[in-house]
Parts: structure tokens; sequence; C-alpha cells
């Protein structure tokens, strides 16, 4: 078990105090094609009831997104993307309370979600795909995911595995919170994630989960997606994705007692009753 550090998130409208409880993002895809929840939100009715529904069930973030990254998917232009986003944005302004995050590997989609209010930029590439996302960042004062991909999604399941997934994670951690210090994002705006899924194979991604306390010598605050994913589908024999939500949940309470600070989900109300109770766990253990 590992004692999470605090950490203080300035967004545009408040404050966010990561570590004294976990943080539950709520996962909404504006997509045909992602892996779990695909075309089911992608009118922009269904994307507003299913936030302020995510908001009431306890959500503390709203992870929006417009590009599916699933493993094989195939890129779109920031033109669609936005065609996807902006009308949610747009339509959730003044009604939800919690913050939006736009997830994107695009500055011209970050810039114009973050001009419609969103307040936080979840970049999946970590900073690979565009590095222009961190200048973005920085102009509007905005915190930084960073997510660890091996390779990119069209072939990130194909290609050779690392040989030691942590050091592998590690490095290229290091390297993207360089690449947004050096576009001028202040260190306390920065937030990580291992990419559980991104490139790596079903025994890597719960060695990471088992060995996540290692990532805490970043200094950084650290975030874990591991919902509905299809190493827990392996594991559980559930080819449908909406059916690994106990699964998730395992997945959940071991993220957050090794020390995650946010964990991203698509089973909000579920997963909020798991982070209450692990949180309880781990405030136990280092009483």
């Amino acid at each position: 078990m590992t004692r999470r550090k605090k950490f203080r998130l300035r967004l545009a409208s408040r404050a966010l105090v990561l570590g004294e409880r976990t943080l539950v993002m709520g996962v909404l895809n504006v997509t045909p094609d992602s892996f779990s929840d695909g075309g089911k939100f992608l009118a922009p009715a269904a994307a507003v009831e299913r936030a302020l529904a995510m908001e009431k069930a306890g959500a503390d973030i709203l992870d929006l997104g417009g590009e599916s990254t699933r493993p094989g998917s195939e890129g779109i232009s920031a033109e669609e993307e936005l065609s996807r986003v902006r009308p949610i944005l747009e339509a959730l302004h003044g009604r939800l309370k919690i913050p939006i995050s736009i997830d994107t590997r695009k500055a011209r989609v970050a810039e114009e979600a973050i001009a419609a209010g969103a307040e936080i930029i979840n970049d999946v590439t970590g900073l690979k795909a565009d590095p222009g996302i961190a200048d973005v960042a920085r102009r509007h004062r905005a915190p930084l995911i960073l997510m660890h991909m091996r390779g990119e999604p069209r072939t990130m399941q194909e290609q050779p595995f690392a040989r030691n997934v942590l050091r592998d994670v590690m490095e290229g951690l290091k390297r993207s919170a360089a690449a947004a210090r050096r576009g001028g994002v202040p260190k306390s705006q920065i937030i990580v994630d291992p990419g559980i899924g991104f490139g790596k194979n079903y025994a890597q991604n719960y060695e990471l989960l088992a060995r996540l306390g290692e990532l805490h010598r970043l200094g950084l605050p650290i975030l874990i997606g591991t919902s509905r994913k299809a190493f827990l589908g392996h594991t559980l024999g559930e080819k449908n994705a909406g059916d690994r939500m106990w699964g998730t949940a395992a997945t959940v309470a071991a993220s957050i007692l090794n020390g995650a600070h946010i964990v991203r989900v698509h089973d909000v109300a579920e997963m909020v009753q798991v982070a209450r109770v692990a949180d309880r766990i781990a405030a136990a253990a280092f009483r």
C-alpha cells in the first residue's frame, strides 16, 4: 500500500485538491467507434443527458472525447473531432457544475475546447502527437494530463512490447513531463497516466497496477484508466466490455490502495462506492 502525496491543481473556475480523497473522472465518448460505448452518445442530446447523469452519480470530472484511440483505430481530422465535442461543450455551459477535461491529441481541438468551457487537457500521447498542446495548456493555465502510449493507436498492440514495462513507462512519462515543462507548463499543473492497455500486453497491465507505487518517484499526481479494458475481458472471459464492471472495480480499488489520485471510469455510481471504501482502507493504514 502506498501513501499518496497531496497536490493542488489550479483550474479557471476553482482549485482541485488531489490526494485527500480519490477523484472519479467519468468517461464520455462522443464517437461512433470507441471500444466500450461507441455510438451510444454521439447524438448531442444523449451526450448531455449522460454528462448530467454522471455528475449526479458523483463524478468529480467529466472527460469528453471526440476521437477514439482504441487499439487499431484510425485518426480523424481536427474539424471532425470539433464537430463532435463543440456542441456538447456549448450545451453543457452553465449546466454542468463539475470541470470538463478534453481528451484530445490535437492542439487546435484543445484550444477550441478550452475556449468553449473545458478546463483540463488530457493528451493520450503525452505530447508526442502534437507538442503544441503544451503551449495551449501554458497560455490557458490549464492542468495537463500526460499518458504513456507505446506506439500509436493503429499499431500499438501489434509492435513488440517493452521488455521492462515499468522502466519504459517511467522513462516515457519523464520525457513527456520534461517536454511539458519546456513548453511552459508548471510542474504543479501536470498529471501522469501510465496508459493501461496502450501498447502493453495483458500481463504488463497487471504489473503496472501492482507496482503503481513506484511511479510516485516522478513526484506527480497519478491518473489510472482501467475501465472495461480488454485485459479484464481476457481474464474474465467477457467479450462484452459492458460486462467487465466488477473486474474494473477490483482494479480501481487496487489503484487507489497503490496511490492513484484520479480514476477514469465509465460506471460512475458504482466506482464512486469503490473509491469511498478504498479511501477509508487507505486512511486506516496510515493513521
